[in-house]
């Protein structure tokens, strides 16, 4: 019987000791030779038993490696589990299995020896796996209850591995490092080849996107404000000053690859990661573009071989230390970061392509504008056509050659870009422009105008592709349009001021003095937001980024700093605070609109023209007026620096203040 015992222990059943599928081992009934207490001892054993046979039973399903009789597997296909980090999971179960096997196989000589030995004895040699099977089988089952799959097997026996029971404990850790080496495969791969050996989905390192990216916040209803009378809703929302919630804020690096969140065990912090996601991204993208000969070489210095071993070294260890697993990934992030560095400041001219950012999309180099904007204002005040494209880009041609810009370098890498159709259904109306994603309500909605149609593409260069991402360079375009629009209304206004020093010597009517006071308030009010914009954002930022840049050697720190400047320059020129942005688009389309009046009637206005006149200043009157009270309300609250700062401009001398918050109204003498 001593034998049948052994052997239904191995997950070999007979006659005494059977198999049932739902309780497992268990003592035949009624067997005359057994006393109850024997067979209680027995029934304790063959639990033991039964938790052996379902481990080979889960070992053989998902590897094969344990060769169990087909006739006693008792669990039906887990089809929704499988991956190598399950397969190593078994490995490590299967080399927890073996000293069970041997103390079986010491028994079983011990009985040859001494035929005498009772079921004590058994008992007591096996008295360690009473304690550890059962605690083992919890995890098995939880894996297989919940599929638990991938990464999540690490977290999954780290959990379980953190209690007081030691036998547990160190038998759940063996399994944890095996497991590890896997993970440290995957490591190796991906952080110094720019592999994502990942075939089941397993790794906390996917390809493509985020799955967090934004998603319901953007569809905010947009109120209407407009310029007939102003509602207390209205009034409450332009208090309130919410900042518009915008689909990444930040740039992404390349969005072709991401964290899986949920893959990630707790043991590994979201930063650690975040620098492993990094170096892969660094590593895979230099490797892809890596075919130029002058920039042979690997991005890790040839030090694979030394981070390799290192990992090896780290694979090894019987505990994970995140101590030592952290300072590997931080010497291999430096390495990386700091290479990158030098590949984009010192050998692709970092700064020079900021300036040239800088210069084109931010309007630093003003003549050139100016001039673009006389050249194309009769073709781009019409909606565009299929040829709008071609005759701006000949225009802006004419301008840069005008203005002694003759780059052939350069120019090429420019081109002016404009949505006839609406096809992506980019923000036509100038009160929209870039505040929200592009809606899918009308996409065959053509642009009102050429100008709200305009864009700016400029071909980035390797490796600089890395950090002006097609993302950055849409932002950098939402920035470009608004600037070009107070460009525009400026250049409108200083041509309106021509025609009046044209007309000073005639007589002139009560008319014409609310028209120039009106265009006088109106250039005061664009002159001051224009050079807010130029002066306090745009120079004081880029002033800023480019110290940062020159501050470090870690390319990362750059990254961050030009995202930085990026969202400041969106948030400081108030294009993501909505009821701002509102406010001076409408400003700035009254402008437009007093610019044809008065360009359109160089004589003294007639009675209709009077009237689109009075309709003006009132209009002009209420937004400047809104504008004031949302600076003032602001200021008082000290909410935001940048609104103080262009309230400072529009009301240094307290000329604002004084004139009760409006603008452009004329008051007759008594």
């Amino acid at each position: 019987m001593i034998h049948e015992l052994l052997l239904a222990l191995s997950g070999y059943p007979g006659t005494i000791f059977t198999w049932n599928k739902r309780n497992g081992l268990q003592v035949s009934q009624d067997l005359p030779f057994l006393h109850p207490s024997e067979t209680s001892v027995l029934n304790r054993l063959c639990k033991m038993g039964t938790d052996y046979v379902r481990f080979t039973e889960f070992i053989e399903q998902h590897t094969g490696h344990v060769h169990q009789q087909e006739h006693y597997s008792s669990q039906p296909s887990q089809t929704g589990l499988h991956g190598i980090y399950l397969r190593a999971f078994c490995t490590g179960l299967n080399s927890m299995l073996q000293p069970y096997r041997q103390a079986l196989l010491d028994l079983e000589k011990e009985f040859l020896g001494d035929p005498h030995l009772s079921i004590s004895h058994v008992n007591y040699m096996l008295e360690q796996f009473q304690l550890l099977f059962p605690s083992v089988m919890v995890v098995v089952e939880t894996i297989k209850s919940q599929k638990i799959h991938g990464c999540q097997i690490l977290e999954t026996v780290y959990k379980h591995s953190c209690g007081g029971l030691p036998p547990v404990r160190m038998a759940l850790e063996k399994i944890l490092a095996v497991c590890h080496g896997v993970m440290y495969k995957q490591l190796a791969a991906w952080m110094l080849h720019g592999l994502l050996l990942d075939q089941s989905e397993e790794f906390f390192v996917k390809q493509g996107p985020s799955a967090g990216g934004a998603t319901a916040a953007q569809e905010e209803e947009e109120e209407d404000l407009g310029i007939g009378g102003l509602s207390g809703k209205q009034l409450r929302e332009l208090q309130d000053l919410r900042l518009i919630e915008e689909e990444n804020m930040l740039a992404p690096s390349l969005q072709q690859f991401s964290l899986r969140v949920e893959m990630l065990p707790s043991y590994i912090p979201v930063r650690v990661a975040e620098k492993i996601l990094f170096v892969g991204e660094s590593v895979q993208m230099f490797e892809n573009h890596n075919q130029s000969p002058s920039r042979a070489g690997s991005i890790l210095k040839h030090q694979e071989d030394m981070f390799a071993a290192e990992l090896h070294r780290l694979k090894q260890q019987p505990l994970f230390s995140l101590v030592d697993f952290e300072n590997l990934v931080d010497g291999i992030r430096s390495t990386v970061a700091e290479h990158l560095w030098t590949l984009m400041v010192e050998e692709s001219d970092l700064l020079g392509q900021l300036k040239i950012i800088k210069d084109f999309y931010l309007l630093g180099r003003g003549e050139l504008y100016q001039v673009f904007i006389d050249l194309a204002q009769h073709m781009l005040k019409t909606p565009p056509s299929a040829v709008t494209e071609h005759d701006v880009n000949v225009a802006f041609q004419q301008a840069a050659h005008k203005v002694l810009l003759d780059d052939d370098n350069l120019l090429p890498l420019l081109h002016l870009t404009v949505d006839y159709q609406g096809k992506e259904s980019k923000e036509a109306s100038g009160n929209r422009e870039g505040t929200t994603p592009p809606q899918e309500t009308s996409p065959r909605e053509a642009p009102p105008t050429g100008w709200a149609a305009l864009g700016l593409a400029y071909k980035v260069q390797w490796p600089l592709h890395i950090l002006f991402t097609p993302a950055v360079l849409e932002k950098y375009n939402v920035v470009f349009r608004y600037l070009l629009s107070v460009r525009r209304v400026q250049s409108e206004l200083q041509h309106c001021w021509a025609l009046q020093m044209q007309r000073k010597h005639l007589k002139s009517n009560q008319t014409d003095a609310v028209k120039w006071r009106l265009r006088n308030h109106m250039a005061f009010l664009v002159d001051n937001l224009q050079y807010y914009l130029q002066v306090d954002v745009l120079e004081s930022q880029f002033s800023q980024l480019l110290q940062q840049i020159n501050a470090t050697r870690d390319f990362e720190s750059i990254r961050l700093a030009h995202d930085h400047f990026l969202s400041n320059l969106l948030a400081q020129s108030f294009i993501l605070l909505k009821p701002v942005f509102h406010c001076l688009n409408e400003i700035l389309e009254l402008c437009h609109s007093f610019c044809s009046l008065v360009s359109q009637n160089l004589g003294p206005l007639d009675e209709r023209g009077a009237a689109q006149l009075d309709i003006l200043v009132k209009g002009f009157s209420r937004q400047s007026f809104l504008l004031f009270k949302i600076l003032s309300s602001v200021r008082n609250h000290q909410i935001n620096s940048d609104l103080a700062q262009l309230l400072l401009r529009l009301d240094y001398n307290k000329y604002y203040t004084q004139a009760g918050g409006t603008l452009g109204r004329f008051e007759q003498a008594s």
